[in-house]
């Protein structure tokens, strides 16, 4: 059973930044492709991320493209969310999942996440 555990949320000022990690503990992550997702209070949880087995294949979605950067320590078993110039909207409990699909370069869609940890809060203030 893979468990992945976030961590690096926390409160910072609009403008500012912070780097998620995802990491798991027991099975090895490189074996999977990794999502980041994001839920508001009383909104639906939007894809913000994801990135390959490989790191090689990455996509981001249209609002946090330019300001975010996915990356991936597969020695490491870790992955980053490297997420700058935080505006109020980007307040959301973010989650990180895992995909087992495809090639070590497909980045998979968004329905075919099925690991996912229990999320970490971010909260940004104007």
């Amino acid at each position: 059973q893979l468990v992945l555990f976030e961590s690096g949320g926390g409160k910072v000022q609009s403008g500012g930044s912070l780097q998620l990690s995802c990491k798991d503990f027991g099975f090895s992550l490189d074996r999977y492709s990794i999502g980041w997702f994001r839920q508001a209070p009383g909104k639906e949880r939007e894809g913000v991320s994801r990135i390959s087995r490989s790191g090689l294949g990455v996509k981001y979605s249209d609002s946090v493209k330019g300001r975010f950067t996915v990356s991936r320590d597969n020695p490491k078993r870790t992955i980053y969310l490297q997420m700058n110039n935080l505006t109020p909207e980007d307040t959301a409990r973010y989650y990180c999942a895992a995909a087992m699909v495809g090639s070590m370069d497909y980045v998979p869609e968004e329905a075919e996440f099925t690991y996912w940890g229990q999320g970490t809060q971010v909260t940004v203030s104007s």
